[in-house]
């Protein structure tokens, strides 16, 4: 009878467990352990002055462009993934982007989600551009650019934050830390470009990739409406091959079909016109 009963109560636990990790709830809780553990293998590697798994061959970086038929100074775009800790590094080729490099993300702080105010170090998520004033070559995280952070939906939003960058080393209060040796190849990629006339460059930060399974897994979190306007302008990207021109519309993101012409086009207030889709 007893251990009747004790089954029953394990069986009762099981069960209500199971159902807690298909709730938001749970799923967040799933995005925490996941997130804490990559952070605790990124840190041990870093102080061990190992290279994170999935870092490129750093030393071999003009020959992997020369592989890949780049040329520096081509433009570029950057998609930044928190969940996966990554950031890639997309040229243009033909009128369309490739992506160069995929490179593990050492540090961002905070959870899933965009930053709302000052101090509350949570790294962003949004679309953003850099232009050569974003650029630090004097950081004392070796080398960084600054997201521009609040971008006009932000600010539009009352959200508040300053000097928040991608850089160096592998540490964070806001901010993708990508290692010395990563963000050495990524600002050779970006100075080179903004040098050879791209005025901006498009940085877009995403929670997670998104896929329609990463979304659905997600729908009644917080901010899936949010993730929502994200997937528009990532979905875009995807079909289309050429980061979509991004605009702010009543309060929403609104996206455009992009162009060579339109890679370096500042985030503004503006409702499309034509074939555009809002989200």
């Amino acid at each position: 009878m007893l251990r009747h009963l004790l089954v029953s109560i394990v069986v009762v636990a099981l069960a209500g467990a199971a159902y807690f990790l298909f709730t938001p709830q749970g799923r967040q809780l799933i995005d925490r352990v996941y997130v804490n553990w990559d952070r605790a293998e990124h840190q041990a590697l870093y102080r061990a002055g190992e290279p994170l798994a999935g870092t490129p061959d750093l030393a071999q970086f003009d020959a992997r462009l020369q592989a890949a038929d780049v040329v520096p100074g081509t433009p570029i775009y950057i998609r930044i993934y928190k969940l996966e800790s990554e950031l890639e590094v997309w040229t243009e080729m033909n009128g369309r982007f490739e992506r160069f490099a995929t490179y593990p993300i050492c540090m961002w702080s905070g959870r899933l989600g965009p930053k709302l105010k000052e101090g509350d170090r949570q790294a962003p998520e949004g679309f953003y551009t850099v232009d050569k004033d974003a650029l630090n070559p004097n950081s004392r995280m070796h080398l960084s650019f600054n997201l521009g952070f609040p971008n006009v939906y932000d600010r539009g939003k009352g959200r508040t934050g300053t000097f928040l960058m991608v850089h160096g080393g592998c540490a964070s209060i806001g901010c993708y830390a990508v290692t010395d040796g990563v963000v050495d190849e990524v600002w050779r990629f970006v100075t080179t470009a903004l040098d050879n006339g791209q005025t901006r460059i498009p940085v877009h930060a995403f929670p997670f990739r998104m896929t329609d399974r990463n979304v659905r897994l997600h729908k009644g979190d917080k901010w899936s409406g949010f993730w929502d306007q994200l997937k528009t302008g990532s979905d875009m990207f995807e079909k289309t091959g050429v980061p979509p021109l991004v605009s702010v519309c009543d309060g929403r993101y609104a996206f455009e079909a992009g162009s060579t012409a339109t890679i370096a086009s500042p985030i503004e207030e503006r409702c499309p016109t034509g074939s555009a889709e809002k989200s």
